[in-house]
């Protein structure tokens, strides 16, 4: 049948993901995927939304990629993400954090 897609923010520069960091203090500057959650959007619009809000200087260094649900999970092994950060609402942000099993 049909499947979910979702859309990442990607760097233009290095190719990584935006993720997100939750239990880090922000001073920390050693982070390594396998502490954070790759950063997904249900909708394009949302991913507009949030780099125009967050990102608006910056927005020119990241891309959109979409993605089929079926290879979230490559992506966290490939990469080493911890699990997923489902962005609800791009504006709060409201983030659900789902880890990998």
């Amino acid at each position: 049948m049909f499947s979910q897609s979702y859309y990442l923010i990607r760097s233009r520069i290095d190719g990584s993901y935006l993720a997100a960091y939750p239990n880090q203090a922000e001073d920390e500057k050693s982070r390594s995927p396998s502490d954070g959650y790759v950063l997904v959007f249900s909708e394009h619009s949302d991913v507009l939304m949030y780099l125009n809000k967050f990102g608006a200087d910056v927005r020119d260094r990241f891309t959109t990629e979409t993605l089929p649900s079926s290879q979230l999970a490559s992506v966290l092994k490939r990469w080493g993400y911890k699990g997923v950060g489902m962005v609800k609402d791009p504006l709060l942000p409201s983030i659900d954090f789902l880890s990998k099993a």
